[in-house]
């Protein structure tokens, strides 16, 4: 049945936009907002990269990157 498939469609097309626009309002990260969205972080970014849209990426979120990766001994 496609109404079903219409209603995921719709549903999930409504969280990536509110991520977006939470995003660009720089009122939650980039983490938070690509959860939002229900995308890997990396697909997230290039759906904000497509619309143009900038990736803020503090010094904060950065040292948080870098301990994540020292903590599953990538770095």
């Amino acid at each position: 049945m496609i109404l079903p498939k219409i209603i995921v469609w719709t549903k999930l097309t409504g969280e990536r936009e509110i991520a977006i626009a939470l995003f660009k309002q720089e009122l939650i990260t980039l983490g938070r907002a690509s959860s939002i969205a229900r995308m890997h972080q990396i697909d997230f970014q290039k759906l904000l990269s497509s619309r143009g849209i900038c990736v803020h990426y503090d010094v904060e979120e950065f040292e948080q990157d870098i301990q994540h990766l020292q903590e599953r001994g990538w770095l």
